[in-house]
């Protein structure tokens, strides 16, 4: 049984997530308000917190910056707002995911069953450890290293940089890409685009001239081997 946070100060939404969430199966707990939020997931951490953008105090997007500071816990994230600059804040502030309001609850409960899977479950035809050049994603120990040093990613760019590093030279669509790795027959592509450039900024020596995660313009992405 998976912990979920819910986190909404709109007490009617965030009772249909939690009765959805639990008909699921899980373990879920609520917080009505960021500092709840963060105090919650300090006393026991849940396995994935489903965040709301507009809070009162905190707001959600600080929530989130806070999480992620302290650990890769899965983050979906929920917007009443539909612009494009409000889902990149949000995915650049370190959620994995993200639904619009108004959304359905099973998509939601579906969204995050497939986050959870993703976060915790093996992927049996990828290999184990990859390497390229100092960098070395060990999925017996769910952990990357570069040169040595560990490197902090998202439980969703941990899943982008195994699939891509598995197949170095294969160029891939953003819309494949949000099918392979995200599980979505159709989505926002920019949130691969905004998951690329986080990505970058952790496995390349200069993010803005990268060597490794490369764009194929008006194709994609690949990875290329430095091997």
């Amino acid at each position: 049984m998976s912990r979920v946070l819910v986190v909404d100060d709109d007490t009617t939404v965030r009772e249909v997530v939690v009765s959805y969430l639990r008909a699921a199966g899980h373990d879920v707990v609520e917080a009505a308000d960021g500092e709840q939020a963060l105090s919650s997931q300090s006393d026991r951490r849940a396995d994935l917190v489903v965040l709301d953008l507009m809070l009162p105090g905190i707001s959600g997007l600080d929530v989130c910056k806070r999480l992620r500071a302290a650990s890769d816990v899965p983050i979906i994230m929920l917007t009443a707002r539909g612009d494009e600059p409000d889902r990149v804040n949000g995915l650049e502030s370190g959620a994995d995911d993200y639904v619009s309001k108004p959304f359905s609850p099973r998509e939601l409960t579906l969204r995050v069953d497939r986050v959870l899977r993703r976060a915790g479950g093996a992927s049996p035809e990828l290999p184990e450890v990859l390497t390229d050049d100092g960098l070395v994603l060990d999925h017996r120990r769910h952990e990357v290293t570069r040169n040595g040093a560990l490197v902090a990613l998202t439980a969703r760019e941990y899943d982008l940089l195994r699939f891509l590093m598995a197949s170095p030279g294969q160029v891939y669509t953003r819309a494949e890409l949000l099918d392979r790795v995200w599980g979505w027959a159709v989505g926002d592509e920019s949130t691969v685009t905004v998951h690329v450039r986080r990505l970058r900024e952790k496995v390349e020596d200069d993010p803005r001239a990268p060597t490794r995660l490369l764009t194929v313009w008006g194709v994609g992405y690949r990875w290329e081997s430095a091997r």
